[in-house]
């Protein structure tokens, strides 16, 4: 400070020049030049001090609202760094020492952070380790996936553990997943090897099919069908093309056989569908029965016991179905008529032939435009019925319910002129 020419608490100016008075074990330093009067220096560099106060509150008041105070060390650390080159004037060390107990508190908290963090990282590595070693290769790989989203979350340990924790589970995970590849390299391996055995099988069925001595194709056949049970198990997109082929080779030969040695193949009906063949059966006989009433009882058992045969849905047949259903259907109606032409016509019996089909006509004339115009009025909104919605589901089956009744009751009257014409006028 000798030959100063202006002299303040914390700095002087000498020599044009602003220096700031050394603190602690630090020397004095320039920190700027006199641009005007030696006076507006020194206010300048003492405003500027006001800067370094509001860092160090503003790093302060972000620790104390901070989760994760731990982090906020490595900007404590860069603002010391800072402080110490900043250019300004004013009392440097109690700044510092808040920032050195700050340092105290989160270098305590870190350590405190990194025992927990050793702790949760040590019992993530124990649950590792008790299912490093299965061979339930999804279920393992899943819950290894999940133990390491929680490692990764963890934060971390001290330095002097950090590569001896890490590599542990590291190793781990790596041990494990190294014996999956392997596995399922082998395994890939393996199914290579079934698929190309296969399509040698394929090949030599084909051949085989082509061989005109029958009976040993026949024999070399047989042998190839036992040894496709033996290969193994595939992907099943794969097995079933594979199976697909095989079949038609097989198939072709049979079919061969059978037409040079006359052998007729009965083909088996699943018991199920041939107890649905009977009830069909049935239902078309009570169809023509004198005595509709009894028979619409007994519709009524058969629909009950039809409902109970369970056929799953890839082997039932559709033209069965509908063959039941229209016999039930037409047995209903033709009973419903009855019941109209018994309450409406007390001497129905009394009445000729021909007069009975013509007021079955007309009573059945009657019903359909009845039904026809219900039906009409049911379609005026069905355009806004959604088939996923169940109550509107339930309405467009009704209708289509209705359609097939009707469609029933034209096919009951084209019968009914017929036996018109048969029977005369």
């Amino acid at each position: 400070m000798e030959n100063a020419s202006l002299v303040d608490e914390y700095g002087y100016v000498k020599d044009g020049k602003v220096f700031l008075k050394g603190y602690l074990e630090y020397e004095d330093r320039q920190i700027g030049e006199v641009k005007r009067t030696e006076q507006e220096a020194l206010d300048y560099f003492k405003n500027r001090f006001i800067i370094a106060e509001n860092k160090v509150s503003q790093l302060e008041h972000d620790i104390e609202e901070a989760q994760n105070k731990g982090s906020y060390l490595t900007k404590l650390v860069q603002l010391r760094k800072k402080l110490l080159g900043f250019d300004a004037l004013g009392d440097f060390p109690p700044l510092l020492k808040r920032l050195d107990d700050q340092e105290a508190i989160l270098t305590e908290l870190i350590k405190t952070n990194q025992l927990k963090n050793l702790e949760i990282k040590r019992a993530l590595i124990a649950e590792a380790e008790a299912i490093a070693d299965s061979t339930d290769w999804r279920t393992t790989a899943d819950a290894l996936q999940e133990i390491k989203t929680k490692w990764i979350k963890t934060g971390p340990v001290d330095k002097s553990v950090e590569a001896e924790v890490e590599g542990r589970f590291q190793e781990l995970l790596d041990g494990f997943f190294q014996r999956r590849r392997e596995f399922f390299n082998e395994q890939n391996k393996v199914i290579q090897e079934r698929l190309d055995k296969y399509d040698e099988l394929i090949r030599l069925a084909f051949r085989a099919g082509r061989n005109p001595d029958l009976d040993a194709a026949y024999q070399e056949i047989r042998r190839l069908n036992n040894a496709w049970k033996m290969v193994g198990e595939v992907p099943i997109k794969k097995s079933g093309k594979l199976y697909k082929q095989f079949k038609k080779a097989t198939t072709n030969f049979y079919t061969k056989y059978n037409e040079a040695k006359g052998i007729v193949i009965q083909k088996k009906i699943d018991p199920r569908i041939e107890a649905q063949m009977k009830m069909a059966d049935e239902a078309e006989r009570l169809a023509k029965q004198s005595d509709i009433f009894a028979a619409a009882e007994r519709a009524k058992v058969l629909l009950n016991s039809w409902k109970e045969v369970k056929v799953p849905f890839k082997m039932q047949d559709k033209q069965l179905n509908e063959r039941f259903r229209a016999a039930c259907d037409k047995i209903f109606e033709l009973s419903y008529l009855g019941r109209v032409l018994s309450r409406k016509y007390p001497a129905f019996e009394l009445k000729s032939q021909s007069e009975q089909i013509r007021t079955k006509i007309r009573e059945m004339e009657y019903l359909v435009r009845r039904e026809k115009s219900d039906l009409q009025l049911a379609l005026q909104d069905a355009d806004s019925l959604d088939p996923n919605n169940d109550a509107d589901k339930q309405i467009l089956n009704k209708i289509n319910t209705q359609k097939r009744k009707i469609a029933m009751k034209e096919t009951i009257l084209r019968e009914f002129q017929k036996q018109l014409e048969t029977v005369g006028y």
